[in-house]
């Protein structure tokens, strides 16, 4: 018994001695406690970077790491990485366990290895659809500038961005303001005091002079963009950065745009082309109204042109003081008698002169607008005097329904010996006994059988035009007879010269045939 007790003694003294031996000389060997899991190996993107007793404190070990893998890298700006943190738990007694600032310095290792991209802070200019990527606030500045530098030759307006205060987000705003002018005080008069006061008082009582053509300064009084501008911070890769010359490219190149003109007095289709600066054909293209450069328009319509406008504009005012010849409006008389077709000139115009002092607003470089303040005149304009009727003029219908178009206006091979090459009319193939209706109301002045036409019925209307109807089978009213649109007048055949069942239709003008289909509503 004694012996095992000094046994036990001698046990419990050598491990003494070892737990003290691997203290000293093993300082990251730990006694950790029984509570399950208590030994980490951690991996950062799969690399081993370090083991730990605890996992407590994962997340910040990993932030600081991520801020010495930034720091290390030389960048400000913001940088991606891979940060994919995994960890093995196990049981034991006795383990080795690394510090901290080990740990810290693997994970800043591996992700400085890991870093995949750079953001930097840029920002984006929107203006209307189109926007623009530039990598700092002066190349925002500069992109703007060069927009209004060629309508500021004088380098009189200066761009400015201030934040938008509809705006829930931090949005900027590009406006254009006034270079303020250094003016040096004059002496004598910030001396004068109460004397500079009266003499405010007394010019707000005193009625206002007319201004001389003298009082007037020439010159740019005005200049906006035209368009919103939007600018917004942002962080972008390196590759969707524009350059200035770039950017400025987009939002300054002209592009086609379609917008409304409204037909004024005096238009022509003709004129709207050239002073617009588009052709002929294209014009007739985008509008459905227009059938060929003879169709008629009228004050007031709405015709779709298409202009090169930039996608940035700019807007300014100029004041002008100028002379020239001008013309008086067009004075038009109005007649309740006539169709809104019918207009005859009663006194031509001359040109008159005078001075003029005017305001003229552009939009990149077109006049859109002027306001005369003030004019002399030398010589009295006699304006252009035009009586035009007010009536509007009746609408044609197709007279019957259906059918298919067998034979066009115009030229033509002759379907049949003895019929005409120049086909006055338009055919509709249809069957024997086809309600025909007359397309306009009005009244019969031939109702049975004319040559080549076989049956036919002719019906004048109110606005001077006459209507065919041929190759009837049966008529059903009488000369004399006042029919309304869309009345019962016949039924279709094949009479006449007539190469099969059909009804031939014609409307004709002071006696000339023309192209029915130009003129059907």
């Amino acid at each position: 018994m004694r012996y095992y007790k000094r046994l036990k003694l001698c046990y419990i003294e050598a491990a003494a001695i070892t737990l003290a031996v691997c203290a000293l000389l093993f300082p990251s060997m730990q006694l950790l406690q029984h509570t399950g899991n208590n030994f980490y190996t951690i991996k950062l993107n799969g690399t081993e970077v370090g083991k730990l007793g605890s996992t407590e404190n994962l997340d910040a070990l990993l932030m600081t790491a991520r801020r010495q893998a930034v720091a290390a890298s030389g960048s400000s700006e913001l940088v991606f990485m891979d940060a994919e943190l995994e960890t093995v738990g196990e049981e034991k007694v006795w383990a080795a366990v690394d510090d901290e600032e080990t740990v810290v310095a693997n994970m800043a290792g591996v992700m400085k290895e890991s870093i995949r991209k750079t953001l930097h802070r840029s920002y984006t200019v929107k203006v209307n659809e189109t926007a623009v990527n530039l990598g700092s606030y002066d190349d925002v500045h500069e992109l703007l500038e060069q927009a209004l530098s060629p309508y500021d030759a004088q380098n009189q307006y200066q761009v400015e961005l201030e934040l938008d205060s509809d705006r829930e987000i931090n949005v900027l705003e590009a406006v254009i303001t006034p270079i303020e002018q250094d003016v040096e005080e004059d002496p004598l008069k910030a001396a004068a005091g109460i004397d500079a006061d009266l003499e405010e008082m007394f010019a707000a009582v005193e009625p206002a002079v007319e201004k001389s053509f003298e009082d007037y300064n020439a010159g740019l009084t005005d200049i906006n963009y035209a368009e919103k501008i939007e600018v917004v911070e942002a962080y972008l890769l390196e590759e969707e950065l524009n350059s200035v010359e770039e950017a400025v490219n987009l939002v300054t190149k002209e592009q086609e745009t379609q917008i409304i003109y409204k037909v004024v007095s005096g238009d022509t289709l003709s004129q709207i082309c050239l002073t617009n600066n588009i052709p002929m054909d294209e014009l007739i293209a985008i509008n459905d109204a227009l059938e060929d450069e003879n169709t008629m328009i009228r004050v007031d319509q709405e015709l779709v042109i298409t202009v090169p406008e930039p996608e940035l504009s700019i807007m300014w005012k100029e004041e002008q003081v100028y002379t020239e010849d001008y013309e008086a409006e067009v004075q038009y008389i109005p007649n309740d008698e006539w169709y809104t077709t019918q207009k005859v000139t009663l006194q031509e115009p001359s040109a008159g002169r005078r001075k003029v002092a005017a305001v003229i607003e552009y939009k990149n470089g077109q006049e859109v607008g002027r306001e005369i303040l003030k004019e002399q005149v030398y010589a009295e304009a006699v304006p252009k005097i035009i009586e035009r009727g007010t009536k509007i003029p009746p609408t044609y219908v197709k007279p019957i329904s259906g059918g298919r178009l067998s034979s066009g206006f115009g030229a033509r091979s002759a379907p049949t010996k003895g019929a005409s090459t120049n086909h006055k009319g338009v055919d509709w193939a249809v069957p024997i006994g086809t309600t025909v209706v007359a397309s306009n109301a009005g009244t019969v002045v031939h109702a049975g059988w004319a040559s080549g036409y076989g049956y036919a019925v002719y019906i004048n209307h109110a606005d001077g035009r006459q209507t065919r109807y041929g190759h009837l089978s049966k008529v059903l009213v009488k000369a004399g007879q006042t029919v309304s649109q869309g009345e019962r007048i016949a039924l279709s055949g094949n009479t006449g010269r007539s190469t099969g069942p059909h009804l031939h239709f014609e409307i004709r003008i002071g006696g000339s045939a023309v192209n029915p289909l130009k003129h059907l509503n």
